[in-house]
């Protein structure tokens, strides 16, 4: 009898931020414009690289392929996040949250091994130049690329499997903005001692693996660039991993603040928002801004442009 008293929940409320309605309205609005701008910067910066025949080296096919996972994570949080401030139920259903769920560990997961694939890319090509080319072939670029989407897929349903062997009875309400990992363990009439157990044989090692690549990378780095001779060499070297550096510096903060032990606690909010919704607005434009190869296409583009668009008006005019 009490098993059949107790209702399986199959939809679950996202809690979100406020129900006040002007800051439901200022908030819409702004996470609006964020979800535009990441859009528009990760995705513009996907077809620049894949037009640009001059961008096709692997530092930025992993930048290419980090910004597509970007642009993932950004569409499977915040579409639903804007659409809930103005929804009156604010229901998301097991299936849904479970394909949220897969999307985000897909992208954070990807977005770890680019970023590591990157801070080798510029050790091999700081400390070992002469050998780039052999050391970093195409052939091998493209099957690091399909090896991280392969093990980023794998690990992604491995832990949404888990969830799916979890019963939800306690509560419908997740006190988030999207279905994360956590909430739902606090949500479980199930023990999720599996599932935690889980996170620490297959998700501690990745990022062990990958922050160990990019620190191990680093290191080498700042030995060679401190053994050469000519200022001009060292500015040089250095401004070639200051964008990969300052994006994987906030990445990984915010990734270690966020995976700390299963406890409950008010702190999830402000990271998430950090890690799923302002890393991917910022990547774009740190790596544009910073990156002289990516400003003069931009340039070449918009002058060509420019170009076109004289002819036109002229051919408009004089015909």
């Amino acid at each position: 009898m009490a098993k059949e008293n107790q209702s399986l929940t199959t939809e679950f409320i996202l809690v979100g931020f406020t129900d006040q309605p002007v800051l439901k309205t200022l908030l819409f609005l702004v996470f609006l414009t964020i979800y535009l701008i990441t859009m528009v910067g990760n995705l513009g910066l996907v077809a620049l690289i894949f037009t640009e025949h001059h961008l096709h080296t692997p530092m930025y096919i992993f930048l290419g392929n980090l910004a597509l996972m970007d642009s993932c994570c950004s569409s499977a949080i915040t579409p639903k996040m804007i659409e809930n401030f103005f929804s009156k139920d604010r229901k998301i259903s097991l299936y849904e949250c479970m394909a949220q769920f897969y999307f985000l560990c897909l992208a954070e997961t990807a977005d770890c091994f680019f970023l590591a694939a990157m801070a080798y890319d510029r050790y091999i090509a700081i400390c070992n130049p002469l050998q780039y080319h052999t050391m970093m072939s195409k052939k091998l670029c493209i099957q690091m690329t399909t090896g991280i989407y392969i093990a980023s897929n794998v690990h992604s349903m491995i832990h949404v499997g888990l969830l799916l062997r979890l019963t939800f009875c306690r509560s419908s309400q997740i006190d988030h903005f999207f279905c994360d990992i956590l909430p739902l363990y606090r949500l479980s009439c199930t023990n999720p001692y599996i599932n935690e157990l889980m996170i620490y044989i297959f998700s501690m090692p990745i990022q062990i693996f990958t922050i160990a690549t990019v620190l191990i990378s680093y290191v080498c780095i700042l030995f060679t660039v401190f053994k050469m001779n000519s200022k001009e060499g060292r500015g040089k070297a250095f401004s070639t991993c200051a964008s990969h550096f300052l994006s994987v510096s906030i990445f990984y903060i915010c990734l270690l603040m966020y995976i700390r032990p299963f406890e409950e606690g008010d702190k999830d909010i402000p990271v998430a928002i950090f890690y799923t919704i302002v890393i991917p607005l910022l990547n774009p434009f740190i790596y544009s801004l910073r990156n002289k190869q990516v400003i003069n296409v931009l340039k070449k583009i918009m002058r060509n442009y420019n170009i076109l668009k004289f002819h036109l008006l002229w051919k408009t005019n004089f015909n």
